[in-house]
């Protein structure tokens, strides 16, 4: 059966480009979610394979992590900024043995092809090729997952990610920055993709695995405080400010952009940082974010979740970035819940 029908079957509401929005009750995805598994289509996340010698060093020294020393099956997001450090694009790059396999952003997939075709130059030993039409791309997320992979993989779980056989086709799984619990990600070939799913969802059923949309996954990622492109993935911020110091190395050599970064990681100061916020009501993002009178950051973020629950991510100064900090935002308020992503223990407001 044809992936769109298996989604169809399922009460699906697609996109206007194919990705299930949700299956008709959101209350049960998202709960889901967040007690058992949910299993996601995101294959409007563009997928590149790299090949040759250089399939690595391309991508390496483009960009903000390091991306040299991967085990194979692994994978590490990084970030491609421009000259002033602020972002142009994320990817996440797999080792795959004799390729590099790079999952873009949603919607960022001919830019960041274009992006790095450009900078492939003449004695380059790298091929790029679009894989995007030829595969589907699933997410697993939540607390059970480890057991479904467990089961996919005959009782073993990789370190990192591997290839193995499910509904006699060739799949991909490998792990990924998480937005609930655990991810693990699933390429399959676009031909088997109707089959792959029901298999993975026939794995899962004894751990409460739940199909689940585009719309419980913005969901779960405001209330992790992940980043999302033309939101917080934007020109308008540089990686440290919003809690990927994880997806950049500090003893990697020259990148567009490296030096601003590596000055700022070494006076452990930032004008701006990133934190998730309970809002009394819901108010649509972006707005502008006030304390004590004075403007200090960005609502960048915002969703109610199923339970009523109203949820966002902001970028605000240092000095008011603190757990239980109230800022007003035009008729309503919000409380700081925590630090999102990863920052140092302890970081310093910026000079003036």
């Amino acid at each position: 059966m044809r992936l769109h029908d298996v989604h169809l079957s399922l009460g699906a509401q697609l996109a206007a480009d194919g990705i299930p929005l949700h299956y008709g009750d959101l209350a049960v995805e998202y709960h889901a979610a967040l007690a058992h598994a949910v299993l996601m289509d995101r294959s409007h996340e563009a997928r590149f394979m790299l090949t040759g010698d250089d399939r690595f060093t391309i991508t390496h020294r483009m960009s903000t992590n390091d991306l040299l020393n991967m085990a194979e099956g692994e994978g590490r997001p990084t970030l491609f900024t421009n000259p002033n450090a602020r972002i142009l694009d994320r990817a996440t790059v797999y080792h795959r043995g004799e390729s590099a396999l790079a999952i873009a952003e949603p919607g960022r997939g001919e830019a960041l092809r274009l992006y790095l075709q450009r900078n492939i130059f003449f004695n380059d030993k790298a091929r790029i090729e679009d894989v995007t039409t030829a595969t589907r791309l699933f997410a697993l997320h939540g607390r059970t997952v480890d057991n479904i992979i467990a089961h996919l993989f005959g009782g073993d779980v990789p370190a990192h990610g591997a290839e193995t056989n499910v509904a006699n086709a060739q799949v991909f799984i490998a792990r990924r920055k998480p937005v609930s619990e655990s991810q693990w990600i699933i390429v399959a070939p676009q031909e088997n993709a109707g089959e792959v799913w029901q298999a993975i969802m026939a794995a899962g059923q004894e751990y409460g695995l739940r199909a689940a949309g585009s719309l419980t996954y913005n969901t779960l990622r405001i209330r992790a405080g992940r980043p999302a492109v033309g939101r917080e993935l934007s020109s308008d911020y540089i990686p440290l400010e919003i809690g990927l110091w994880d997806e950049v190395s500090f003893h990697k050599g020259c990148y567009t952009g490296q030096e601003i970064i590596a000055r700022m990681e070494s006076r452990n100061r930032l004008a701006r940082t990133i934190v998730t916020v309970r809002l009394e009501e819901f108010l649509q993002a972006p707005a502008e974010v006030k304390h004590e009178g004075r403007a200090v950051g960005t609502l960048t973020s915002s969703v109610t979740t199923p339970d009523g629950e109203h949820l966002g991510i902001a970028v605000v100064k240092v000095q008011v970035a603190q757990v239980g900090s109230q800022y007003n935002l035009g008729d309503t308020t919000a409380t700081v819940t925590a630090l999102a992503g990863v920052q140092p223990a302890q970081l310093m407001p910026e000079e003036n």
